[in-house]
């Protein structure tokens, strides 16, 4: 992801909110209103390697998912993906995933990913455990039962 993709990224978060929010926490009203800035400096912790995000754009130039790796340490990541409502269900998120899976390992040097997902959420499950993800411990209880996953990438 590029300073430039700054409108993009947002008219995809815009257009999918609602999407989202069925399935995970809203990101809130401040993330829409700050978002310019808050951009910058997530592109700016990119370039000084503490995070890596990547969008997926379609035949238009429009942005239809988001695969990133965040909390970046010790060769490990935290691994978070959308797709767009419109381009669910042809396997965007499992392609995408096992491509990060394949660049985190050969160009940001990583060992292990970590990812986590609503336990009511069987597609976004469905797509970790297809690219070698395991679930590590029991989904958490409360409003919205998390499930955690960890991989170990080849080097």
């Amino acid at each position: 992801m590029r300073g430039d993709h700054a409108e993009a990224v947002l008219a995809f978060e815009v257009e999918n909110r609602e999407f989202f929010a069925a399935r995970i926490a809203d990101r809130g009203d401040a993330y829409f209103a700050e978002f310019t800035e808050r951009h910058a400096a997530l592109v700016a912790d990119q370039e000084a390697g503490e995070l890596h995000f990547h969008v997926l754009v379609d035949d238009e130039d429009r942005v239809i998912g988001r695969v990133n790796l965040v909390d970046v340490a010790d060769g490990s990541a935290e691994l978070g993906y959308r797709i767009a409502d419109r381009a669910t269900g042809r396997g965007l998120a499992t392609a995408a995933v096992r491509e990060m899976c394949i660049l985190a390992a050969r160009d940001y040097g990583l060992t292990d990913l970590r990812a986590g997902t609503s336990a009511a959420n069987k597609a976004s499950r469905a797509v970790l455990e297809r690219n070698g993800f395991v679930q590590v411990g029991e989904p958490t209880t409360g409003d919205r039962p998390q499930v955690f996953y960890t991989r170990r990438l080849d080097g």
